[in-house]
């Protein structure tokens, strides 16, 4: 039987909520020259901007070699700084049933945000991981984009 499951992370950074929000609805494809180690290719399909309904095939590398994924943008929510991804297909696949990624930039002291990352998948067998490495690897661009958007 397939177990659901979420995994949370937060991380507070220096950078205003309103700019950590507006890298990824603007600049999401600019990742690949940020983080080349971790992502590989971030290509809106057919081009276009990043909009809802809008799918991006992404190569990415959080540890275990190169995969792929394509995704869609389920909802950008403008008032709550927040992105969903519904992950369509990929290598992750194997691993769970459904996956499910939200980033949220949310208004903290000082002008910085806190960056939570909710990640909701559905194993594809009892023995499959929590998807700790995505939770790290949004953990690692939060800070990332905090020292280079500064």
């Amino acid at each position: 039987m397939a177990q659901i499951g979420k995994l949370e992370n937060q991380t507070k950074i220096n950078l205003s909520a309103d700019k950590y929000y507006g890298f990824f609805k603007n600049n999401m494809t600019s990742l690949v020259q940020i983080f080349p180690q971790n992502f590989k290719t971030l290509q809106v399909v057919g081009g276009g901007e990043i909009q809802a309904g809008c799918e991006i095939n992404w190569k990415y590398d959080i540890g275990s070699g190169i995969e792929t994924a394509k995704l869609k943008i389920q909802s950008i929510d403008d008032e709550n700084r927040s992105i969903t991804f519904g992950f369509l297909e990929g290598d992750f696949l194997k691993v769970y049933q459904s996956f499910k990624a939200k980033t949220q930039a949310i208004k903290a002291g000082n002008g910085g945000c806190i960056v939570k990352w909710t990640f909701e998948f559905e194993k594809a067998n009892e023995n499959a991981p929590d998807p700790k490495a995505f939770a790290e690897l949004g953990d690692k661009v939060a800070k990332g984009l905090d020292a280079y958007l500064a």
